[in-house]
């Protein structure tokens, strides 16, 4: 089935009116988050590269007309329209792993009317979903606080692809491995696993199990050490790995109970049998809450294993995500439904060294020393330089990092971070709304003002 009929049905009818109207002019959408999810002082914009694969390849063709006229039970003739429509515009955008607040666009398309309609709900999908992912795997890094952080979501994603995703935002904000073999060999990012309890059990006892493995594996192992009782299991674990003399990059692993305790007495026992290089990997239902309580109680683990909660984003699974049209044929627009009011125009984020950002119009130039945040990644349907690789936007994500004021990064009771709008933004929304309410008549009941957005935290964002 082709991408292009990955949509929202509504997608499709209003794609066919614009045709048939004849409204083809350039119209310009903007993606956002209205607001953080609850327990996030910042996110990290991810999704890009896969939304610009779609958009490169996106044409209507017979096939996809058919499968549109069949959602719709109407005869193939009157889809036709839309046979050949494909993407013939311009994509300017945040690149990935950059930091990034409420209201500010991740992504804006300009493009004829119906082209930039139709593709809403793949965009919104694609940046959604791994924009939560990426920024819930950013939180696990804070929380580690310079230690090791693994993937092993793949069991637990919504599909191999999902999985595949979850592995690749990880390494993007600074994970240092995944369990799934896939994106280990596709994307370059280290392969990272150990054993099963089954493989513990299938053995008579855990030295068989140990020893066999070592047998098997003549590089670094790691031990699973509580299928049964974990102080006993790292005793035998420590005598085997003794014997074996392997070097460095041994280890064992914690999967269950209390992992504070239980790493304090496993390295304890590590060190009193002359083991003191082999590291103390730990997982089990681990996300950054729980990583952060064992770093703040100073608990001895080297590595942290995430899976379930981080691969699904499980206390902010979805984002309050908008992809609004704000401009016409020259002309902007604007939505002025309670809670939900949009800023006409097409726009741009200046990040300034040591203040909010400023969400700008986009002819505006640059405040002092601030650089612009969105930069043109497609223009004419056509992508403007070679896909963008995952290490690149772990740089970016590093630096903004490192210029995160201290209340956003915290793990317990961030502090949001709000960018602020600037004058001439401002004149252009209060001019579309008058001219809306005007031409709604007298009788119109006009919307709340929408609330400015004020800076909660200072803070310093490096440019690029």
């Amino acid at each position: 089935m082709s991408d292009v009929t990955t949509t929202d049905l509504y997608e499709v009818t209003m794609a066919m009116s614009y045709l048939r109207e004849d409204m083809r002019a350039p119209a310009t959408f903007s993606l956002f988050v209205r607001d953080l999810p609850p327990g996030r002082g910042f996110l990290v914009t991810a999704g890009l590269e896969s939304a610009l694969d779609f958009l490169a390849g996106s044409r209507v063709e017979r096939d996809d007309v058919e499968r549109f006229a069949d959602a719709l039970h109407r005869p193939v003739r009157d889809l036709e329209p839309l046979l050949g429509l494909r993407f013939e515009g311009e994509v300017r955008a945040v690149p990935e792993g950059r930091v990034v607040f409420a209201g500010e666009p991740l992504l804006e398309v300009t493009a004829p009317l119906p082209q930039a309609q139709l593709v809403e709900t793949y965009l919104l999908n694609q940046l959604c979903h791994q924009t939560a992912v990426a920024s819930k795997a950013a939180r696990c890094v804070l929380a580690a606080a310079g230690r090791a952080v693994v993937d092993f979501s793949l069991r637990r994603t919504h599909g191999p692809w999902a999985g595949l995703q979850a592995a690749r935002l990880g390494a993007l904000v600074g994970f240092a491995g995944t369990s799934n073999v896939a994106a280990a060999t596709s994307l370059g990012v280290p392969a990272s696993g150990t054993m099963a309890h089954s493989y513990i059990e299938a053995f008579p006892g855990e030295e068989e199990a140990f020893r066999a493995f070592a047998r098997c594996h003549p590089g670094p192992v790691t031990f699973l050490v509580d299928t049964y009782d974990t102080e006993q299991g790292v005793r035998i674990a420590a005598r085997v790995l003794a014997e074996l003399r392997r070097g460095p990059g041994c280890a064992i692993r914690l999967d269950s109970g209390d992992l504070d305790a239980l790493s304090r007495r496993a390295r304890a026992l590590l060190d009193a049998a002359g083991l003191p290089d082999v590291r103390i990997v730990a997982s089990g239902g681990l996300d950054e809450y729980g990583v952060d309580r064992l770093v703040r109680a100073g608990a001895p683990i080297d590595v942290y294993a995430v899976g379930t909660k981080v691969g699904v984003a499980a206390d902010a699974p979805n984002l309050d995500a908008a992809y609004k049209l704000v401009e016409y044929d020259g002309r902007p627009v604007m939505k002025l439904s309670s809670a939900k009011v949009t800023a006409p125009g097409r726009k741009q984020v200046f990040r300034r060294p040591g203040r909010p950002d400023v969400i700008a119009l986009a002819a505006e130039e640059a405040p002092d020393r601030a650089c612009p945040l969105l930069l043109t990644s497609m223009r004419d349907g056509r992508r403007t330089g070679a896909p963008d690789d995952w290490r690149a936007g772990r740089e970016r994500f590093r630096e903004d990092l490192a210029g995160l004021p201290g209340p956003a990064r915290r793990i317990e009771d961030p502090e949001p971070v709000r960018p602020v709008r600037s004058q001439a933004l401002g004149r252009l929304t209060a001019s579309v709304r008058a001219d809306i309410e005007a031409r709604r008549g007298p009788e119109r009941r006009a919307a709340p003002p929408e609330p400015a957005h004020r800076s909660s935290a200072a803070f310093s964002l490096p440019g690029h």
